[in-house]
């Protein structure tokens, strides 16, 4: 079964840490992520860009209304993903603790739907 994994942290805690634990940060994102190419469990993943980027969409009656930024005010914004395939949704759990954001932050493990929807 297929899963997301979103990952979410805060920007500016994150830029705030000092360069060697940033460094030991993204080192343990590099761990992982060559695991998982490793085992073939990674199908994709991105980072999104800084949330003051962000628009979010709301149409009502048919008219189209766009504001700044994601639809509410907080400090841990959603700041990337992974797309993994594994057997057992432990193992989604399983690497989504691994994740250093986890450890800080959160890390959401949703599986995909395929195409009959029947996970609903």
């Amino acid at each position: 079964m297929k899963y997301m994994l979103l990952i979410y942290n805060n920007q500016a805690d994150l830029a705030g840490l000092p360069a060697a634990e940033l460094d030991a940060f993204m080192a343990e994102v590099d761990v992982v992520m060559a695991e998982l190419t490793e085992s073939g469990e990674l199908i994709g993943g991105e980072a999104l860009a800084d949330p003051v980027q962000t628009k979010t969409v709301r149409v009502r009656n048919g008219v189209p209304a766009v504001t700044d930024g994601p639809f509410i005010e907080t400090k841990e914004q959603f700041a990337g993903y992974l797309m993994i395939e594994t057997d057992r949704p432990e193992r989604a759990v399983e690497i989504a603790a691994r994740w250093p954001d986890a450890s800080r932050w959160a890390m959401e493990v949703r599986p995909v739907m395929a195409a009959g929807g029947l996970e609903m």
